[in-house]
């Protein structure tokens, strides 16, 4: 099934490859060296013959699972083959689509000739080794779940099922991509997710026009409302978020061949907040979420008040701070713009190549390379100590975002703050910000307003943004979702009363 963007949703749509009979699908096939043909069955006036991709199915099972069981068989029927093979799906085959996406995906197909009847039928072989469900690596966390999505979408169907043991979590699916042909399923809460949620994203799927989908980091950024550098979908790794994210009444979808799931609609407080939130008390989990705020601004603001103060402000500094300044670059030929883009430049450069590398080779290079060059930039005068802490504490907060694709935005911000606060200063840096603030409120998540519960403000989701305020104060679900049911249940057992003879 491959799906069209064209305005008209009832304008039929085309296949990559336009057959018209299942013999054509074989033709060309046969041209491939890993497809096979094999003509070696003939009982009374039958002739069976198969056609399968080498590849795609399991040749450890073929002998005993399909050529054995054919060897014995005095008549090819359906009911014959479906009783004596050891498959785990077999389907008649009626059509060039079917035989075509049956053989790209892993499956025998079986032509039974007859004196008047041709027949053909799908038997289902296919080959997956799936990777074992291992510990999350970019959302890692002390407490909770140790489990991880993985690129089997089937797997990752199963650890949402055993999370959410409900007939009422609904799954629809959808084939995307006219090459890749990726399996793409909408999970939803029926009777909690909004409805015009759930219909937003299934048009989205099914105008979706698309060569290929090979993971979510795609789909995502075809479907997201707005093309813009912030992130209007959280895709994570976790199946305990996802499942806490359907239980609220958002839409998760997975994509075959990605570990991670995408959550929509979403605000942008929630890019700031951990699952690992949730499982803390209410006072830990509002600290951390407030110190990573903190860090957002201080990563965002730090160099370009650097920069503008320098530049343009001298006079806010403070006396005794100032002499420290004027000490710090007294050897430092460039101006405070120069330096700061060259240290910003090379803490990426160590970033990406760290990223890059394996593992225990690139924590060698973030480590050792940060440490030389930092070093080596101050005692060669190409900038300030000053200027050296700010922007490693800069990127080191930028760390402390838990989504990844967040963090990476909150990075590459700052710099245009940085060149507008060597242009007019500390009145550059105002003006940016406003066009920010304005670019964050005009943005949206699945038509649902990016920046709620701020704009526009709802007091009652001010319980879990800025803070996560107690358990029992979460008894409704976010208004920004209008979701059916908006109470949750919560009925917390009653403290024991203790007695005076209870010796306390």
């Amino acid at each position: 099934m491959v799906f069209s963007n064209k305005k008209s949703p009832s304008q039929p749509k085309k296949h990559v490859a336009s057959y018209q009979t299942i013999e054509e699908v074989l033709t060309h096939a046969s041209q491939s060296d890993d497809f096979i043909t094999r003509e070696e069955w003939q009982v009374a006036k039958q002739k069976l013959t198969m056609f399968y991709f080498e590849s795609m199915i399991d040749m450890q099972k073929l002998p005993s699972h399909v050529l054995h069981p054919i060897s014995k068989l005095t008549h090819y029927t359906f009911e014959q083959l479906k009783e004596r093979l050891f498959t785990t799906e077999m389907k008649r085959c009626n059509t060039a689509l079917e035989a075509d996406e049956g053989l790209l995906k892993g499956s025998i197909l079986l032509l039974i000739e007859e004196s008047r009847k041709t027949s053909y039928l799908l038997v289902d072989l296919s080959h997956q080794e799936d990777r074992e469900v291992t510990v999350p690596e970019i959302e890692f966390s002390v407490f909770g779940s140790k489990e991880s999505f993985i690129e089997t979408v089937e797997v990752n169907i199963n650890l949402l099922r055993r999370r959410i043991p409900s007939s009422d979590l609904y799954m629809k699916k959808y084939t995307v991509g006219s090459h890749s042909k990726t399996d793409v399923y909408v999970v939803y809460c029926q009777s909690i997710a909004n409805e015009e949620n759930v219909a937003t994203v299934q048009k989205r799927m099914s105008e979706l026009d698309i060569d290929q989908i090979q993971d979510a980091s795609m789909l995502l950024q075809v479907i997201e409302d707005t093309r813009s550098i912030f992130p209007q979908i959280i895709d994570t790794e976790r199946p305990d978020r996802s499942a806490g994210a359907l239980l609220e009444g958002k839409i998760v979808i997975l994509t075959n061949g990605s570990p991670q799931a995408l959550i929509t609609p979403v605000t942008a407080f929630q890019f700031i907040s951990a699952f690992e939130d949730y499982l803390l008390s209410w006072q830990t989990a509002s600290a951390l979420r407030l110190v990573r705020i903190m860090a957002v601004f201080f990563s965002i603001f730090a160099t370009p008040l650097y920069v503008a103060i320098l530049t343009y402000h001298p006079e806010i500094i403070p006396q005794d701070l100032f002499s420290s300044l004027v000490v710090s670059r007294t050897a430092v030929p460039f101006p405070p713009i120069m330096e700061a883009l060259f240290l910003e430049i090379t803490i990426e450069l160590l970033r990406e190549a760290g990223a890059r590398l394996p593992t225990k080779v690139g924590q060698t290079i973030g480590i050792v390379g940060g440490i030389v060059i930092g070093t080596a930039a101050v005692e060669a005068g190409l900038t300030s100590n000053v200027l050296l802490i700010i922007v490693s504490l800069a990127a080191l907060a930028s760390f402390t975002i838990p989504v990844y694709r967040m963090g990476t935005t909150i990075r590459f911000v700052r710099f245009p703050f940085i060149i507008a606060a060597q242009a007019w200063g500390l009145i550059a840096i105002a003006l940016v910000s406003i066009i920010c603030m304005s670019h964050l409120l005009s943005l949206t998540s699945l038509g649902r307003p990016y920046m709620a519960p701020i704009y526009p403000f709802s007091f009652t989701d001010m319980k879990d943004s800025l803070l996560r305020l107690p358990q029992s104060m979460q008894g409704t679900r976010p208004r920004f979702l209008q979701t059916k049911r908006k109470k949750r249940p919560f009925n917390r057992h009653s403290k024991p009363k203790k007695d005076i003879d209870d010796g306390y």
